[in-house]
Order: C-alpha cells, then sequence, then structure tokens
C-alpha cells in the first residue's frame, strides 16, 4: 500500500480547522488549462482530473458552490497562485494508495513528484532514477495513467531536452505548464 503524502504544518493546520468530513468529496475547480475535478477524501486528494468529460462533470460539486469550508477554500487558493506563478509548492496531502500499483509504478511516481518546478527529466532519467534504465517506455506508460497530474508533476517528464513528450492533459497543456513553470523560476532568480 502506497501513501505519497506532500503536506505542511500549514496545511494540517487549516485541514484541522476547516473539518473535512471524511467521506469522498468531488469538486470543480476552474484552472488557466480547463476545469480540474478534484476528488477527497476528508483532507487528502485521491485524484485530479484535467478536464473532465462532459459525463464525468455531473460527478462534481463546481467550486462556486462551495460554501464555508475554509480548507477548500485554501486548496482553491493554492491551484489558484500556483496557476498565476505566485507559488511554487502546492503543499497539499495527496494519496495514492488505493491504486494498486507496482513497486516500479510507485518509483515512477516517487521520482517524478521530486522533480523541481522549472526543471525537467527524460523519460530514460526517471526510468534510472526508479532501478530500471531500460523502461523509459514503461515510464511513459506508468505517467499516462497518473492520478495525481500538476500535483505528482508528469508534466515535467519529457522525451529529451527538445523534445516535449505525451501528457496525460495533453501536449498543449503540458507545453503551456512547462512555460508557466520556467518563467516563475526565471522571475524568482531575477
Amino acid at each position: 500500500m502506497l501513501i505519497l503524502r506532500a503536506m505542511s504544518e500549514n496545511t494540517a493546520q487549516v485541514a484541522s480547522a476547516g473539518a473535512l468530513p471524511e467521506e469522498r468529496l468531488k469538486i470543480l475547480l476552474p484552472t488557466p488549462i480547463g476545469e480540474l475535478g478534484l476528488s477527497l477524501k476528508g483532507s487528502v486528494i485521491t485524484r485530479v482530473v484535467i478536464d473532465p468529460s462532459e459525463v464525468e462533470r455531473g460527478e462534481y460539486l463546481p467550486f462556486a458552490e462551495v460554501e464555508g469550508h475554509d480548507f477548500l477554500d485554501e486548496v482553491f487558493g493554492r491551484f489558484s497562485e500556483y496557476f498565476a506563478g505566485a507559488r511554487t509548492h502546492l503543499e497539499l496531502e495527496y494519496d495514492l494508495s488505493e491504486y494498486e500499483l507496482l513497486s516500479f509504478a510507485r518509483r515512477v511516481f516517487r521520482e517524478t513528484a521530486k522533480i523541481p518546478i522549472g526543471k525537467t527529466r527524460t523519460y530514460n532519467k526517471i526510468a534510472e532514477l526508479a532501478g530500471r534504465p531500460e523502461a523509459y517506455r514503461q515510464v511513459l506508460a506508468i505517467l499516462m495513467t497518473n492520478p495525481l497530474p500538476i500535483l505528482i508533476p508528469c508534466h515535467r517528464v519529457v522525451t529529451h531536452k527538445s523534445g516535449i513528450g505525451s501528457f496525460v492533459g495533453g501536449q498543449e497543456r503540458k507545453r503551456w505548464l512547462i512555460a508557466m513553470e520556467k518563467e516563475v523560476v526565471k522571475n524568482d532568480n531575477s
């Protein structure tokens, strides 16, 4: 059972103050790359869907209809700041334990989660870091099933230095995310 968690003390305080029930909640957030469907169990994000289909959208509560949840306001605020280039780390808790992942897939997600904002790694490098340098095609296949894009930044994994590669949200969104993050890092270093 794998649990990848990324949470700061501030997130833990917000989560306890927001007092969300442990039941599942699905929220639809507007973003510059399309709506994000977030599935939560309490204060833990368990799935992110980029631009859910019309059928899937019916499963989500639009964020504009959410009232009185400090934690959900904080989640929306963090995503908004990230997409505006004002936040380099979302610092939200997430969990992959409900997915039946092989050990190699767990290592691929773990290595992908370590890629800093504004940087990229190749599929080859992730395969090498995950302990199977010959399995770069498997890395691509695993990342195309990433249930937590943005939180586990699979958009930062490219084919090679000049190739973009595939992304669960499509290549246009991948290009936008990479360019936005590089601009954030450039502005931070200015």
